[in-house]
């Protein structure tokens, strides 16, 4: 961290600033699933295939979690405003181009260049948020605010989905993210003041940039792979296997260099690595969760795309409800305690909802459950953030946000197929014994939602081991 970073104050509304960073930040988990609703429509009047579909949304998260790294050093490196405004400008051009599309290589095209753009605005905006607000305190309760606005954009995209498809045409999912980052850069330009002039900068690890780059659109396309119809094949094998090259690779590169672009140092900071764990373990349950959710509410109970968003609106307020009230039990009983509470509660209602019949009513066997999963995300993912973020110095506050922001896309692919071919095991298990197509769907969507429950479990056994060796931060 430069002199003049620790010195400046970086905007004098700081909270002002702070809505803008979390509106960048809906946008990013916005788009992550708003498509979804809208594809069949898209498959339709662009003329594309199953594949060709699927590749709507792995052309969006394979830049982006591919690039996350990169995008928080390049932050560190250049200013953490200036990326941020770079990432949010380059994002609305690219939802701009998508709404455009009039075949599927524009779309596609577009939807690497929201990637890529969400790259660089995502570590960016964390790190901003933590320069901002530098007391632990005051950290927290911004984190809640920056949580809870992220949790609306994760269930707001299925609800949006369907509404701006059926009203205005799937055109729309896309042009609805103009006026938010209009918005988003006139506040950040307004409220947020220039970076500062530090230091000569080192140069840029080029190589490890490449490598580490390389590595995790090869690990998040081969986990893309496995949720496709045919499942695992040899390409599933090739990109696991480079993956696994040019990450040994990259810990070589790391090691040798002057200035690595991620000095693996910071590992030792045990929060930031437990922290990290957590966000992993439990985006994972999250993204296997509304999956399997959609599958369940739309081809075994039988709602339209509407209904089964409007259904996930008591999970939503109780997740923002559990973000914003997070400061206040951490600040109580510590950040840990709070991370092992809520990942918990998070997994008592994935285990309650597991036990939903083919026959579930809303109110007697689905609301109770999806208000303890939204109370359990809201509190763990603002609390693993702040403990992936605290202790890490200014100079790193780009690179410790683009650790927690990759952390969660791994954990959400690796969640994703995971999970989802332990559903379809299940399922098919089930329908070959006779069972109707309703009751092997839900015998999957049984399983997936247990083994969830596993990977949010496991987010607290971690943080408790840490617990034990660290004194608690508060």
């Amino acid at each position: 961290m430069s002199h003049s970073d620790t010195l400046a104050p970086r905007s004098t509304r700081r909270w002002l600033a702070l809505v803008a960073l979390a509106l960048a930040q809906f946008l990013v988990i916005l788009d992550a699933s708003i498509v979804n609703i809208a594809l069949p429509v898209v498959g339709q009047q662009l003329a594309l295939d199953t594949t060709a579909l699927a590749w709507v949304i792995t052309a969006y998260v394979l830049p982006f979690g591919g690039l996350l790294l990169l995008g928080g050093r390049l932050a560190d490196r250049y200013g953490h405003r200036r990326t941020f405004l770079l990432g949010t400008a380059g994002f609305l051009a690219a939802s701009v181009l998508a709404g455009l599309a009039v075949n599927g290589g524009m779309l596609l095209a577009a939807r690497a260049l929201q990637g890529a753009s969400a790259a660089l605005l995502a570590p960016a905006a964390l790190a901003l948020l933590t320069l901002l607000f530098r007391e632990s305190g005051e950290r927290s309760r911004a984190l809640g605010i920056w949580g809870g606005v992220a949790g609306i954009g994760s269930v707001a995209g299925v609800l949006l989905g369907g509404v701006l498809t059926a009203a205005l045409g799937w055109q729309f999912v896309f042009f609805v993210n103009v006026p938010i980052g209009i918005v988003v850069i006139a506040m950040t330009l307004t409220l947020i003041t220039r970076d500062p002039a530090g230091a000569p900068q080192a140069p840029l690890d080029l190589p490890g940039a490449v490598t580490i780059t390389g590595a995790l659109v090869a690990l998040v396309g081969a986990l893309s792979t496995l949720e496709q119809p045919r499942g695992a094949g040899p390409l599933t094998i090739v990109l696991g296997a480079l993956a696994i090259g040019l990450g040994i690779a990259f810990v070589i590169i790391e090691q040798r260099t002057t200035h690595p672009l991620l000095p693996l140092r910071i590992f030792r900071n045990r929060q930031l690595l437990s922290g990290n764990l957590v966000v992993l373990l439990v985006g994972g349950a999250i993204v296997a969760l509304f999956f399997a959710l959609s599958v369940y509410l739309q081809d075994v109970l039988g709602y339209d795309p509407l209904m089964a968003g409007l259904s996930q609106l008591p999970l939503a307020g109780i997740l923002v409800v559990a973000a914003g009230g997070a400061p206040a039990l951490i600040a109580r009983f510590g950040i840990v305690p709070t991370v092992i509470a809520s990942s918990v509660t998070f997994a008592g209602g994935l285990v309650w909802l597991s036990v939903a019949p083919a026959d579930a009513t809303f109110v007697a066997d689905l609301l109770g459950p999806t208000l303890l999963i939204g109370a359990g995300i809201g509190g763990a993912l603002v609390s693993a953030t702040q403990l992936a973020v605290d202790g890490v110095e200014g100079g790193e506050s780009g690179l410790a946000g683009g650790l927690v922001n990759t952390s969660q896309q791994i954990g959400g692919a690796l969640g994703l197929a995971l999970l989802a071919s332990l559903a379809a095991v299940r399922t098919d298990a089930v329908a070959a014994a006779g069972a109707p197509t309703e009751v092997a769907v839900t015998a999957g969507f049984s399983w997936l939602l247990l083994g969830a429950a596993i990977f949010s479990l496991a987010a607290a056994v971690i943080a408790l081991i840490v617990h034990r060796r660290v004194p608690p931060t508060v």
